[in-house]
């Protein structure tokens, strides 16, 4: 996948940068191990919207607030989709380490607009390894997702485990 992304990014004259880390499973882990601020960090978290698989992008330091979300989508319902779901979506990525670049899979991208907000953002670049640093303004003109105001701040307690992707 990363050379699938890096050679879309260089067709559309992107400038980005490819950081390498010890292998990290959660958002958070992999915002300490790359000494990103979880603000900058976009995760990309699969979910049905109305039985129609969509990427839900927000900052690693941030959840879903699905009521806002299936409110601001005109929504019926929308929920957290499985990992059985989607695997087979993105043969070429590592489980829960999917780029947010929906358009190369032909997939809707919503996107909390508070990422809007940063200059840079940095991803998954399709396996546990590796990141892709760039800027916002880019992303959002290579992706064309929609924004949203519906994540909200995750409120950390000692007995929390971090489970979100």
């Amino acid at each position: 996948m990363l050379k699938r992304l890096t050679e879309f990014l260089d067709k559309n004259s992107i400038k980005y940068v490819v950081m390498s880390h010890s292998a990290a499973y959660t958002a958070t882990e992999v915002a300490a191990i790359a000494h990103l601020p979880g603000r900058e960090l976009a995760k990309t978290v699969m979910a049905r919207v109305d039985g129609k698989m969509n990427m839900i992008v927000l900052p690693a330091s941030s959840m879903i607030d699905f009521s806002e979300l299936r409110k601001d989508l005109k929504a019926a319902k929308v929920e957290l989709a499985t990992e059985a779901d989607f695997k087979e979506l993105f043969p070429e990525c590592e489980v829960g380490a999917m780029p947010p670049f929906g358009n190369l899979f032909a997939m809707e991208v919503i996107v909390d607009r508070s990422l809007s907000d940063s200059h840079e953002i940095a991803f998954n670049a399709g396996n546990h390894k590796e990141l892709i640093r760039m800027s916002y303004a880019d992303f959002e003109r290579l992706v064309g997702p929609k924004l949203f105001p519906f994540a909200k701040t995750r409120r950390k307690r000692e007995d929390d485990v971090d489970t979100m992707p």
